[in-house]
């Protein structure tokens, strides 16, 4: 009776133990499962952020054109884009800097074909907007000017490329401004200046150019194709 009573009391003690063992399995299943389940939730959440940083600052938006450099005209030109990317423009550049108010196109486009970026903006931007576009323009070959009738708040432009942006803080205006400002392949003419001598630092309102050509001057007068010069602002 007894040796009965030790199996029986060595059985229950070997179904015991391989019951906790085989808790202690399922607890450790579960514990490897949930820590799977929060790495791949967490390599999940990590991709879907670097997917989303990577769509809201890639250039695919900018759109191209193929605008021929070198193309002088003493009139106001009718461009198809407007702010425009390129064609025929003024013989005289804008200076780069920041302008509160419109510039000529045609001052403009003679500017990027120098491979300036021209920015603008809505004349209704914010003034905190608009401090902060001015904050941007620290260098040469950046202009910044308002622009009447833009579709979005801001347009980030050069020869031949254009880019409507969502807001002074879309991230895309920085990597715009990097990849076209000045570049080499891109502009007409690289390496020609954005100041100096032969540019404006004069507004639209304050030196319009004519929808037509000038009659012929009078002698003694400057001929019609003597542009004057802005002296470079201070």
């Amino acid at each position: 009776m007894t040796k009965e009573k030790t199996q029986a009391r060595r059985e229950q003690l070997a179904k015991l133990r391989a019951a906790q063992k085989s808790k202690e399995r399922r607890t450790a299943m579960l514990m490897w499962g949930a820590g799977a389940f929060v790495i791949i939730l967490l390599v999940g959440i990590v991709g879907f952020y670097v997917i989303q940083e990577r769509a809201a600052s890639s250039l695919d938006g900018v759109k191209s054109f193929a605008y021929k450099g070198s193309q002088h005209t003493l009139i106001k030109v009718d461009y198809k884009e407007k702010p425009p990317v390129g064609g025929e423009h003024n013989p005289v550049w804008q200076q780069c800097g920041v302008y509160d108010e419109p510039i000529n196109n045609e001052n403009g486009v003679h500017s990027m074909e120098h491979g300036s970026v021209w920015i603008t903006y809505r004349p209704d931007l914010p003034k905190a907007d608009v401090d902060k576009l001015k904050a941007l323009v620290t260098t040469d070959y950046l202009l910044l000017s308002p622009y009447p009738g833009l579709k979005v708040p801001v347009v980030a432009s050069s020869w031949n490329h254009q880019l409507e942006l969502t807001g002074v803080d879309d991230p895309r205006l920085a990597r715009y401004i990097a990849k076209y400002k000045q570049n080499p392949t891109e502009t007409p003419e690289y390496g020609a200046t954005c100041t100096g001598n032969g540019s404006t630092d004069q507004t639209a309102a304050q030196s319009p150019i004519p929808a037509t050509s000038p009659s012929a001057a009078p002698s003694g007068a400057p001929s019609a194709t003597e542009m004057p010069k802005a002296s470079p602002s201070s």
